[in-house]
C-alpha cells in the first residue's frame, strides 16, 4: 500500500524489504488518483512480517505519532519523525508538476511530525505502534497548494477501504483495477497553453497534442502533433485531465473512437487501439 504519486508514470518497480535486505520486482494492482491511494503486487515475496492495523475513526488532536519513512529518498534504515496530530477532516489540494494536474485531497490527518520528500507511502504510527495513517508528503514535482508547514496522512480506514476495493477488482470512476491504457501522447490544455503534459481546466476546448510516442496507438492511427483532441468514444473532452480520466476507465487493448480537430481545424474520428502504460 502506497501514495499512487510515488509510482505515477512508473515503467518499473522494485520494492526493499529493510527487515530482510531482500529485493522484489512490484507492479501496480489498481490505484485511485483523487485519493492518491495505490495497492502494490510484489513477485515472489512469502511470509512477510506486518504491521498492526489501528482505526483512524478515533484519532484526534493531540494524539502523539511518529512518521515512518524514507526522508529524502536516502534508503537504508527507515526514518523516523515524532509529533502529535494537530487536526483532522483537513483538505489540501496536490498539483502534480509533471502533469499539471491537481487533485483535491479531503479527510486528511494533519501533523505537526517532519514529514518529508521520500516519506509518502510511509506510516504514521501512534505511540502503540498501531498505524493510523499512510504518510503524504510533497516531493518534487508533486506539491501543496498552501504554504503550511504541517505534514499530512491518509487514514488507514480510508486507504483500506480503497485497498479492498481494489484487491476485490471492483472499477470505479475513481478508482481503476489493472494495467493502464495508454493512448501515446503529451498533451495540454487546448485553450490555456498549460502544462506540456497535461492539466489544468476542464472548462476548455480539448486536449492539444505536444508530444507523440513514435509508433504509439495515437501515432499509428494518424494523429500528429497540433491536433486537438475533442471527444472519446462520443465523450467530450474539454481538457488535458478530461483525456486522463477518460483513459483511466479503458484498459489495454480496448478500441476507442478518439475525435480531433487537426491544424486547418477539419473534424475527423478514427479507431484508435489502445497499448499498456504506467500508471497515471
Amino acid at each position: 500500500l502506497t501514495n499512487n504519486h510515488v509510482v505515477e508514470g512508473a515503467n518499473r518497480i522494485s520494492v526493499t524489504d529493510v527487515g530482510n535486505g531482500k529485493v522484489y520486482n512490484a507492479t501496480v494492482v489498481g490505484y485511485d488518483r483523487t485519493q492518491d491511494v495505490a495497492v502494490l503486487q510484489l513477485s515472489g515475496a512469502t511470509g512477510l512480517t506486518t504491521c498492526p492495523v489501528g482505526n483512524s475513526t478515533s484519532v484526534s488532536a493531540g494524539l502523539g505519532v511518529v512518521a515512518v519513512g524514507n526522508a529524502n529518498g536516502s534508503g537504508g534504515t527507515p526514518s523516523y519523525a515524532a509529533g502529535t496530530v494537530t487536526a483532522t477532516n483537513q483538505t489540501i489540494t496536490a498539483s502534480d508538476e509533471v502533469d499539471g494536474s491537481s487533485e483535491q485531497l479531503s479527510g486528511l490527518l494533519e501533523t505537526n511530525a517532519n514529514i518529508v520528500a521520500g516519506d509518502s507511502g510511509g506510516p504514521l504510527v501512534d505511540a502503540s505502534g498501531r498505524i493510523i495513517g499512510m504518510d503524504t508528503a510533497a516531493s518534487a514535482g508533486f506539491q501543496f497548494e498552501n504554504s503550511s508547514t504541517q505534514g499530512y496522512a491518509i487514514p488507514i480506514n480510508q486507504a483500506t477501504n480503497i485497498a479492498k476495493q481494489i484487491e476485490s477488482g471492483t472499477s470505479s470512476s475513481t478508482v481503476h483495477v489493472g494495467p493502464t491504457a495508454f493512448l501515446g501522447v503529451g498533451v495540454r490544455d487546448a485553450t490555456n497553453g498549460g502544462s506540456p503534459f497535461g492539466g489544468g481546466s476542464s472548462s476548455g476546448q480539448g486536449a492539444k497534442i505536444v508530444q507523440i510516442v513514435s509508433g504509439g496507438p495515437a501515432d499509428q492511427a494518424g494523429l500528429v502533433v497540433g491536433d486537438v483532441i475533442t471527444a472519446v468514444n462520443g465523450q467530450r473532452v474539454g481538457s488535458a485531465e478530461a483525456l486522463t480520466e477518460a483513459m483511466t476507465t479503458q484498459k489495454p487493448g480496448n478500441s476507442v473512437n478518439v475525435t480531433y480537430q487537426d491544424s486547418s481545424g477539419q473534424q475527423h474520428t478514427v479507431a484508435v487501439v489502445l497499448g499498456s502504460g504506467p500508471s497515471q
